[in-house]
C-alpha cells in the first residue's frame, strides 16, 4: 500500500474541519442542555406559582379532606418517610451484600454469568411487575395486607437490581493495588472487604442507594397495585402509645397499618374535578421533588465528603 504524502496545506485543511465538527457538536450539546433546562425550569415554575398559594403551615399539618382548602398532605408525607424506611432496611444490606458477594467471592462460570445478566434486565423490568409480584407474594401469601411492610418490600425488590448493580460498579472502579496489597500482607477476603473494599466504595455504594430511594419515592403504579389507600385520615400508630383504652401499641404495629404516599395524594387530587384541587396537586408535586432534590444533594454531599478521605 502506497503511502499518501499531505503538504501542510493540506493537514492545515484537516485540522480545521475537525475543530468545525467540534464547534458544531459542542453547539449541538450546549443547545441540547439548554432545551433541557428551559423545560425543566418551565415545568418546576408553573408547579411553583400554581401551588405556592398552599404551602402554609396548616398544608404540611392536616389530613385529607373532601374540601380542597382544608385538605392537607400530612399522613401523605408520613406514609412516605415510612415507606421509604421501610424500603432503605430492607434492600441496602441485602442489594450490597449481593454485589460485594458477585464482586469479590463468586466464581466466574456460567451460573454467575446468569445471575447478572437476570439482575441487570431486572432493573429495566416496568415497575407494575413488581406490584403484581408483591400483590401476589407480600399481600396474600404472606398475609402483609396492603400495609406500610408490603410497599416498602415491594419497593425494595423495585431497587434491589439498582443497589446491587452500582455496589458491583464502585467496586470496579478500586485499583487492583489495594486488594492485592492487603491480601500480600496476610489479610483474608473478608478481612480485604471490610477495611479495604467497602469503605473505599461507599460514596459509589452510597450514590445508588440515594438514586434508588429517590426512584422508590415517586414510584405510583406498584404502590396503587397492592392497595395503597386514596384517603386516609389517620397515621400509623406510634410505639409504646396508648391506641385505646387500656391498649397500647407495640413497637412494629406502624408497620402492618394502612398508608397513602405523596404520588397516590397527588393522583387522587389530579383526578378530581374541581380545579381546586389541582392547586393542592401542584404544591404536593413541589414538595415531593423538593423531597427527591434533597435525597440527591445529601447523595453529592456525603460522596464528596467521602472521596476527601480517600487517598490511593
Amino acid at each position: 500500500m502506497q503511502a499518501t504524502t499531505l503538504t501542510t496545506e493540506q493537514i492545515r485543511a484537516l485540522i480545521a474541519r475537525g475543530k468545525l465538527k467540534d464547534a458544531i457538536f459542542k453547539g449541538l450539546g450546549i443547545f441540547c442542555l439548554a432545551v433541557a433546562l428551559l423545560v425543566i425550569v418551565l415545568l418546576v415554575s408553573d408547579m411553583v406559582i400554581k401551588g405556592s398559594e398552599r404551602l402554609t403551615l396548616d398544608f404540611f399539618t392536616n389530613f385529607a379532606s373532601r374540601h380542597a382548602s382544608k385538605a392537607g398532605i400530612l399522613s401523605a408525607w408520613v406514609g412516605s418517610l415510612l415507606v421509604m424506611f421501610v424500603t432503605a432496611l430492607a434492600a441496602v444490606p441485602i442489594g450490597v451484600a449481593a454485589g460485594v458477594y458477585l464482586e469479590e467471592y463468586a466464581a466466574r462460570n456460567w451460573v454467575t454469568e446468569i445471575i447478572e445478566i437476570n439482575i441487570t434486565n431486572l432493573a429495566a423490568v416496568p415497575s407494575i411487575v413488581y406490584g403484581l409480584l408483591a400483590l401476589g407474594i407480600f399481600v396474600y401469601q404472606f398475609g402483609f395486607g396492603q400495609s406500610i411492610l408490603s410497599a416498602g418490600l415491594t419497593l425494595a425488590l423495585l431497587i434491589l437490581p439498582i443497589i446491587i448493580v452500582s455496589t458491583r460498579e464502585a467496586i470496579r472502579a478500586i485499583p487492583a493495588m489495594i486488594r492485592e496489597g492487603s491480601m500480600a500482607v496476610g489479610a483474608t477476603r473478608w478481612q480485604t472487604c471490610r477495611y479495604h473494599i467497602i469503605p473505599y466504595a461507599m460514596p459509589g455504594i452510597l450514590t445508588g442507594v440515594i438514586i434508588g430511594l429517590a426512584r422508590a419515592i415517586g414510584e405510583t403504579a406498584p404502590i396503587i397495585t397492592i392497595g395503597a389507600l386514596t384517603f386516609i385520615a389517620f397515621l400509623p400508630p406510634v410505639p409504646y402509645t396508648e391506641i385505646s383504652e387500656g391498649v397500647n401499641a407495640g413497637l412494629f404495629d406502624w408497620v402492618m397499618s394502612p398508608f397513602t404516599v405523596m404520588p397516590i395524594q397527588i393522583f387522587n387530587w389530579t383526578s378530581r374535578p374541581d380545579p381546586a384541587f389541582e392547586v393542592n396537586a401542584a404544591a404536593a408535586g413541589f414538595v415531593l421533588m423538593a423531597m427527591v432534590l434533597s435525597m440527591n444533594a445529601i447523595a453529592i454531599y456525603l460522596r464528596y465528603k467521602m472521596r476527601k478521605n480517600i487517598k490511593w
